[in-house]
C-alpha cells in the first residue's frame, strides 16, 4: 500500500507540475482573490454539518471570562468570519487573516452579528502577531487554519505569547487519517493538488502533536470524525489553556 500510494502521489505531481512552476512565477497571485468567494460558500456548507460541534466548543468560552470587562477573542484565520455567530453576547473580537481580500465578507459578518464589538481587523500571519500585545486576550480562536500556516509551532507560540495567564487557545482542525485507513492513503495521493486547490491547505498534518508539545497547562483535545468530503473528514477540537 505505501508503494502504491507513493507512486500514485508522484503521478498527482507530474500532473501538477504546471501549477507548481506557475507558482513560483507569482502567476497564482490573483488567486488570494478568488479564494475568499470559494471559502464563502464553503463555510456555509461546513458551518451547517458542524453547527452542534461549534456550539459545543464555543460554549466552553464561558469559562474564560476576565473578572472585569467584556471576554476579548483574537481569532486568527478569521476568513469570512464564520464563527462569529457561536461568541457570547458582547465579546470584543480582533480578527487577524494573511489574505486582505477576506475583508468584504468579513464585514457583511460583522453586520450580521451586531451582538460582537469589533475591535480590529489586522491583516498578518498567525506566526507574525507582533502587532497583538503580551497577555492581552481572554482567548485566541484557530479553525481551519494550522491546516495551511508555514509554521504550526510559532502560531502556537505567538498565541500563547498575546494570552493572559489561564487564558485558552481553542481549535478545530481537520487532520491527517490513521495510516492504516484509505482516507489517509487518498490524503497523500491527493496532497499536491489539494494544494493549491486549497491555498496551501494541506491534509496530511497530525496537528495535534504539535499541541501537545506546545506546553499548555491544560489540553482538552478530541479527535472526531464529522460528515464532510472524505480527506477533510478526520478532525480534532478543543481548546488548552495557557
Amino acid at each position: 500500500m505505501a508503494f502504491l500510494m507513493h507512486a500514485c502521489a508522484f503521478g498527482v505531481k507530474i500532473i501538477t507540475l504546471p501549477l507548481l512552476i506557475a507558482d513560483l512565477l507569482g502567476l497564482l497571485s490573483f488567486y488570494k482573490r478568488v479564494f475568499p468567494v470559494i471559502m464563502s460558500g464553503f463555510v456555509s456548507s461546513y458551518n451547517d454539518k458542524m453547527n452542534d460541534k461549534k456550539r459545543e466548543l464555543f460554549r466552553n468560552l464561558s469559562k474564560f471570562y476576565p473578572p472585569n470587562g467584556p471576554l476579548r477573542v483574537l481569532e486568527v484565520g478569521c476568513g469570512t468570519g464564520a464563527n462569529f455567530e457561536y461568541y457570547p453576547n458582547g465579546s470584543k473580537i480582533t480578527c487577524v487573516d494573511q489574505n486582505p481580500y477576506f475583508r468584504t465578507y468579513l464585514e457583511k459578518s460583522m453586520a450580521k452579528n451586531d451582538h460582537l464589538v469589533y475591535d480590529n481587523f489586522v491583516v498578518a500571519s498567525g506566526e507574525n502577531l507582533q502587532v497583538v500585545e503580551d497577555n492581552s486576550v481572554d482567548a485566541v480562536v484557530c479553525t481551519l487554519v494550522l491546516c495551511s500556516v508555514s509554521d504550526i509551532p510559532k502560531v502556537l507560540q505567538e498565541s500563547k505569547r498575546v494570552l493572559r495567564p489561564g487564558g485558552a487557545f481553542f481549535f478545530l482542525e481537520h487532520v491527517v487519517s490513521d495510516p492504516s485507513s484509505w482516507i489517509y492513503f487518498f490524503q497523500h495521493v491527493l496532497q499536491p493538488f489539494w494544494y493549491y486547490f486549497g491555498d496551501g491547505c494541506e491534509t496530511t498534518r497530525a496537528t495535534w502533536k504539535h499541541l501537545e508539545a506546545a506546553g499548555f497547562s491544560d489540553l482538552q483535545l478530541r479527535h472526531i470524525e464529522p460528515p464532510l468530503f472524505f480527506i477533510l473528514r478526520p478532525h480534532i477540537v478543543g481548546y488548552a489553556v495557557k
